[in-house]
């Protein structure tokens, strides 16, 4: 791959930096050779140290461009789970649902559950840094912290609704820095670089598997 491909949906967890909407397609970071520390891209350098605290996996990043420069991050998480899953948030956060028709609801805002297929795909962003998902005994914690930026979880729920040619099932839940896919969009929050130059935020994981009995 190349920066500028179209993305790849191969599952598993990709940095969506500094869009996932718009240009580049799923962002700038993706696409790009990392070495250890992280990523440098045209316009931004992100840096990322993964390691783990009670079990939690806790990834810690610092993002530097020019002041003033908008961008949106995401831990564009795919999951491989059964039709039985479910999202639990409090209720009553916002969320606005983005696809197939922009409109603000109020959590669980039927997005709760997520299957089995039914021919739809949502795209939403929860007004909330964080997420547990549930699936038989199996529960993933997701938290995403940042002082002084709009945190958000994205959720992606691709019941074999898209695309029209050859629908597949893809259920994303991705922490994100912003309030929106596009960091062009005029109507929503995205992250903002202050005047030191540098943003920091931190994603902590949490799985629970039960154990075999």
């Amino acid at each position: 791959m190349r920066p500028g491909d179209p993305f790849v949906d191969a599952g598993g967890l990709e940095e969506c930096v500094p869009t996932v909407r718009g240009t580049p397609d799923h962002g700038d970071a993706w696409s790009r050779p990392w070495d250890e520390t992280g990523v440098v891209c045209p316009e931004f350098t992100l840096r990322r140290h993964i390691g783990s605290h009670d079990g939690a996996v806790i990834a810690d990043y610092e993002l530097t461009a020019e002041p003033g420069y908008r961008f949106v991050w995401a831990a564009h998480a795919l999951l491989d789970v059964s039709p039985a899953a479910r999202l639990l948030a409090p209720a009553g956060t916002p969320v606005l649902i983005t696809d197939p028709a922009p409109v603000l609801r109020d959590w669980p805002a039927g997005l709760a559950a997520l299957g089995p297929d039914d021919g739809t795909a949502t795209g939403a962003v929860l007004e909330h840094g964080q997420i547990r998902v549930v699936d038989g005994d199996h529960q993933l914690d997701l938290l995403v912290e940042c002082a002084g930026q709009p945190v958000s979880i994205a959720l992606w729920r691709n019941l074999r609704g898209w695309p029209a040619d050859e629908p597949y099932r893809s259920v994303g839940v991705e922490p994100m820095l912003g309030r929106t896919f596009d960091r062009d969009d005029p109507a929503r929050a995205v992250a903002v670089v202050p005047g030191s130059g540098v943003v920091r935020w931190r994603l902590t994981l949490t799985a629970f598997v039960p154990a075999e009995s």
